[in-house]
């Protein structure tokens, strides 16, 4: 090989590598949780949000118990679990396990970040409707 092909090698791998790196867990915590004009709303209109917020995205989302969501999104060979626990007031959206995503030690696959970022961004665009 050429000395120009071994440089577009080595930088390949090295880019490669990169994208599979793992960074820091995002979690969305006590995010409020109001409606368009600043109003109160109800746990079921928050519920409502984030099921169809999540949905949008091809999160599954089902009730985990009495104020409490868990969010399941199955992306290739990655599945991330998310525990959404939510009020009249606030929700979050916590890391709870998954599969091929390099979580550990408080780092996750890079992509997770971008997932979990979406679901926030839709989570509130949809209380903002309300």
């Amino acid at each position: 090989m050429h000395a120009r092909q071994i440089r577009f090698a080595i930088a390949a791998v090295i880019l490669g590598l990169a994208a599979c790196a793992a960074v820091p867990v995002y979690n969305v915590s006590n995010a409020p949780a109001t409606g368009a004009s600043g109003k109160a709303l109800q746990a079921s209109q928050v519920r409502q949000a984030i099921v169809t917020a999540g949905s949008a995205l091809g999160w599954s989302i089902a009730d985990a118990g009495p104020g409490r969501l868990e969010g399941v999104l199955r992306r290739r060979d990655h599945t991330a679990v998310v525990d959404i626990p939510y009020s009249t007031t606030a929700y979050s959206n916590q890391f709870k396990s998954g599969e091929n995503l390099k979580a550990a030690d408080g780092n996750i696959h890079k992509n997770y970040n971008g997932w979990v970022q979406n679901l926030d961004r839709n989570i509130r665009a949809e209380l903002s409707r309300l």
